[in-house]
Parts: C-alpha cells; sequence; structure tokens
C-alpha cells in the first residue's frame, strides 16, 4: 500500500522517540495545509500511516517534530533550546511507492533520510 510513514530515535538516550507530537502539511499552489497531526507511541513510531491510499498524492509536504518539547521533559535544558522544532520538507514523486522519514535527534543534533 502507498503510504507514508515516520519514527524517531533520541540518539542522545539511545531510546525512540515517545511521546513526540508530528505534524504533518501538504503544498498546494503555495499554500500549506495541515493533513495531519500525531502523538508518537512508545516505539516512535505513529501508530497509523501519515498519510495513504488515494490521499497520498505527489507533491511537497512538511513535517515538523516538537523535538524541544520532547527533551525539556526528560533533561535538565535551557529555557531556548538549542532545538525546538525539527521542520523536514520533503518531495513525493510516486504517490505509488512507500515513502518513509526517519528522524535522529538529540538536543544539539538531528539527521534524516529517505527510509524504507
Amino acid at each position: 500500500m502507498t503510504k507514508l510513514t515516520t519514527h524517531v530515535l533520541d540518539v542522545y538516550s539511545g531510546k525512540p522517540g515517545k511521546g513526540i507530537k508530528v505534524d504533518l502539511y501538504y503544498f498546494k499552489d503555495y499554500e500549506k495545509t495541515k493533513i495531519n497531526s500525531v502523538i508518537l507511541n512508545n516505539d516512535g513510531r505513529a501508530d497509523k500511516p501519515l498519510v495513504e491510499g488515494p490521499n497520498f498524492v505527489e507533491g511537497k509536504y512538511e513535517l515538523v517534530f516538537f523535538v524541544g518539547d520532547y527533551f525539556n521533559k526528560i533533561i535538565d535544558s535551557n529555557k531556548y533550546p538549542f532545538l525546538d522544532d525539527v521542520v523536514i520538507k520533503f518531495g513525493i514523486s510516486n504517490s505509488k511507492e512507500h515513502y518513509h522519514v526517519p528522524l535522529l535527534v538529540s538536543p544539539w543534533s538531528y539527521s534524516t533520510y529517505r527510509g524504507s
């Protein structure tokens, strides 16, 4: 099934990003529309795909990971954390494929890639 999924790994603690809020947006004609908002489960994953089937279309997307809120709960961070919201903008060029966007994150850095 064609779908978009994500997961978060907290590389600071070596654990999944449990409880991180993630918003998904779609861009059409320069207009940004929120199409989903989820809280990641104990495995750092959404319980369901962020978007799938006929709603999963080619175009420009944006994922916003609210990691500042997450790290404020598990470590003694500064009033203004170095990373607050991690924004990943990406394109879907073939909506017949499964796209997976993982996030590896610490309080000071992050990395992403197109997963499988």
